[in-house]
């Protein structure tokens, strides 16, 4: 019994899949799918290479996550739309893991992630992505923007700057002093590919924007490169002419023509090229980064559920979705794949193009697969100056530009000042340290608001017929608002008597709606100094809850010294009661 109990509390998996075919699936249905998913594939196989030299590895490990998690998680997930795969928010944590720990490093770190994502689901936090304030969000999302969108300028400009380090300010600076040597084919090349990136939506044909200009990039240097260039030293950079692979015993450059197949991540190359040891020290290293990892995941993959929610009017399940984004990135780099995430743009694709439920997203990765199989060849044409044109858009749009300066503008002092915290500490340092200073900033914020928001006051008889009829020697109190660590002892201190003639308090806290720990300890303070005066306390309005919550912590009733009532009739009665009580004893002790 306590077994089937416990199961019964585990979280499922696979609700996103589950709960369109509880809708009804019909042939329709399947045919929406496979176009969309045709659509967001189109899409995905630039992106997917783009961002995956963009955090230091080979393309083919970005095309990877795409065919292998995204299938997984789409079929495992607890969202029906989400589209997931390498996306730009992790560009910034991934490059430093890359530098540190190589290829290998990053893929045990992924799968390190992808536990902590599934324990994350297990324990039903998925929830907790609704306390990350906007602020934050926005701040280290604009952060990582102008993060990828620095790292391309090399590649953009043609820029010979070696390879880039950990940190912004020193990849900056190595960035300015190459200036010098800008290269005016790639930089036109890019450029050119650029414009038509951003012309071409205007135009409303329905051809993806980014295959278009990398296809116009690609002719481009093709051209240049068989007019200029020479087999050994081409005029224009490009996937062929920077990568190589190697793979049964085969050899090539650009993308290697084969699906995804099993490997050991531990095996890959270290830092230093040589294989990677796997050791406690190397897990206990990379626990830090597996941590962001899938802190970010989190973040990323139910923000873009609540999106695709909002769109299409559904409801996911976000613990569901932990689940199926760790078992997502702990299965992918088994298979060469990098971390994943649900990527916004791509769901948002898939979901304008009319997909009914998660095979929409498997079609996506089966049409990645494809072109992987199929055009590998054609891919390493695509040069390297108009896949950062490509990243130039991405971190433009991820930006949210409009939102951050509007919100410069609006936001209240409070919010502005975690929004520019975290998105200078995701520039200067990384985007663990932005999102825990963020939520600190926010945390402290949140509490200062609520402080100001409860109150203590004395009533006056007179003004407040509740209270008429008590004799002088009764003072009413009441409190409104919560009582917690950032408030309690101002709020309860300012009960402690002046006049000396008041021999009963009765505190009215029926607006009280919780109280913590803090609070207790400092009620017990003021119950024992008001003994030692000979004041009597009476406590009225309190939820049962918050009733039972003081007498474990030992704040139990004392005849003709502390009670609860639990309506202000009652406590007026007890009050009166006490007051004649009292003066009885005083005349017999005269007498």
């Amino acid at each position: 019994m306590a077994r089937q109990r416990f199961s019964a509390n585990l979280p499922s998996i696979s609700t996103g899949l589950r709960a369109a075919w509880r809708e009804g699936y019909s042939l329709s249905n399947l045919h929406q799918d496979v176009m969309a998913g045709l659509t967001v594939g189109t899409v995905a196989v630039p992106l997917s290479m783009a961002l995956a030299i963009a955090t230091g590895v080979p393309p083919q490990q970005g095309l990877n996550t795409a065919i292998v998690a995204g299938a997984v998680i789409a079929l495992t997930g607890g969202a029906r739309f989400n589209v997931s795969g390498p996306t730009a928010a992790f560009v910034v944590i991934l490059f430093p893991i890359v530098q540190q720990y190589g290829l290998g490093g990053l893929l045990v770190a992924s799968m390190m992630a992808g536990m902590i994502l599934v324990i994350m689901g297990v324990t039903r936090m998925g929830r907790l992505i609704e306390f990350v304030p906007y602020p934050v969000v926005l701040g280290f999302t604009a952060g990582i923007a102008v993060v990828i969108a620095v790292l391309q300028i090399p590649d953009f400009l043609g820029l010979s700057v070696g390879q880039l380090g950990e940190h912004f300010v020193e990849n900056l600076g190595r960035i300015i002093t190459s200036l010098p040597t800008l290269n005016p084919l790639e930089f036109s090349i890019g450029a050119f590919a650029l414009i038509v990136m951003l012309l071409w939506p205007r135009w409303h044909i329905p051809i993806p924007a980014p295959l278009v200009g990398l296809i116009v990039g690609a002719a481009t240097a093709f051209g240049v490169n068989q007019w200029l260039g020479s087999p050994g030293a081409p005029a224009v950079e490009t996937i062929a002419s920077r990568f190589t692979w190697e793979a049964n015993g085969e050899t090539g450059t650009g993308i290697p023509p084969i699906a995804p197949s099993l490997m050991a991540p531990w095996r890959l190359p270290g830092p230093d090229g040589t294989p990677l040891e796997l050791n406690f020290e190397l897990i206990r290293a990379l626990l830090g980064p597996a941590f962001a990892i899938a802190l970010l995941g989190a973040i990323e993959s139910l923000l873009c559920a609540v999106v695709s929610d909002g769109l299409t009017k559904t409801k996911h399940d976000p613990n569901a979705e932990l689940i199926g984004q760790g078992l997502g990135n702990i299965i992918a780099p088994l298979f060469g794949g990098i971390t994943a995430t649900a990527a916004i743009a791509r769901t948002a694709t898939n979901i304008r193009s009319g997909a009914r439920s998660p095979i929409a997203a498997v079609v996506h990765s089966l049409v990645v697969l494809l072109a992987v199989i199929t055009l590998a060849g054609l891919l390493g044409l695509v040069p390297m100056a108009a896949l950062a044109a490509l990243l130039f858009v991405i971190a433009w749009n991820m930006s949210e530009a409009r939102h951050f300066v509007h919100s410069l503008r609006s936001a209240p002092p409070g919010d502005v000042t975690i929004l520019v915290t975290c998105f200078g500490l995701t520039v200067l340092f990384d985007m663990v340290l932005a999102v825990a200073v963020g939520m600190g900033l926010a945390a402290a914020l949140f509490i200062r608001r609520m402080a100001l928001l409860t109150t203590t006051g004395r009533i006056d008889p007179e003004s407040n017929p509740m209270a008429n009829g008590l004799p002088p020697e009764v003072a009413v109190y009441e409190i409104n608002g919560p009582l917690f660590f950032g408030v309690a002892e101002k709020a309860l201190t300012s009960l402690h008597l002046v006049d000396r003639n008041v021999k009963t308090v009765l505190i009215d806290m029926r607006n009280v709606p919780s109280m913590d720990g803090t609070s207790i300890v400092a009620l017990q303070s003021l119950i024992d100094e008001m003994h030692r005066e000979k004041v009597a306390l009476i406590l009225t309005g309190l939820p049962t809850r918050i009733i039972l919550k003081l007498r474990r912590s030992g704040v139990r009733t004392q005849t003709r010294a502390l009670t609860y009532c639990k309506e202000w009739p009652q406590a007026k009665a007890v009050a009166l009661r006490w007051h004649h009580e009292r003066i009885a004893m005083d005349r017999c002790r005269n007498q």
